[in-house]
């Protein structure tokens, strides 16, 4: 095979994305480090890299316990659509059944496509960047550990701006 033949096939791009996790029905620490031992054993995802985890109030309907939060910076050659399927096969085997659970309401755990590269995509099912994701505090404040200066696509600001202006708003 001759260089030239060997440069026409090249391996799949690697793209850097960012994955929320979070989980608020026990054993909340080991949801989540399931989630990452999985998403690291995923073939085409080369590398996972976790921020720290923080604990944070829920976000939802009713009496609900506290969340454990965290982000993980995933390398991968994954489609945008796979990592998100990939995503749903974690939590549903952490006991996560979406069809049957209350939106915004108690999970065993939550995986939420954050940002897959700087790709905006709008498709059924898949929304990248994530739509709420700059005005959520408990998914800046780890992501902030991983990717401060990210400008989050569609809305022009970084992970550490974005995060400042929610801070702002609950002071």
């Amino acid at each position: 095979m001759s260089q030239y033949d060997r440069s026409l096939k090249s391996d799949p791009p690697t793209v850097l994305a960012y994955v929320a996790l979070g989980s608020n029905i026990e054993p909340r620490r080991e949801h989540i480090d399931a989630a990452a031992a999985a998403l690291r054993a995923t073939p085409g995802i080369a590398s996972v890299r976790m921020s720290p985890i923080i604990e944070t109030e829920a976000v939802g309907p009713g009496v609900q316990g506290k969340y454990l939060n965290a982000a993980a910076e995933v390398r991968t050659t994954l489609t945008a659509r796979q990592l998100l399927t990939r995503c749903f096969e974690i939590e549903k085997a952490r006991g996560r059944d979406r069809a049957k659970e209350q939106r915004w309401g108690p999970r065993t755990l939550d995986l939420d496509l954050l940002m897959f590269g700087d790709a905006v995509i709008e498709e059924a099912g898949l929304m990248v960047p994530h739509p709420r994701l700059h005005e959520r505090q408990f998914v800046l404040e780890p992501l902030s550990h991983l990717a401060p200066h990210v400008v989050i696509p569609r809305v022009g600001k970084t992970v550490r701006e974005c995060l400042a202006c929610v801070r702002s708003e609950s002071d």
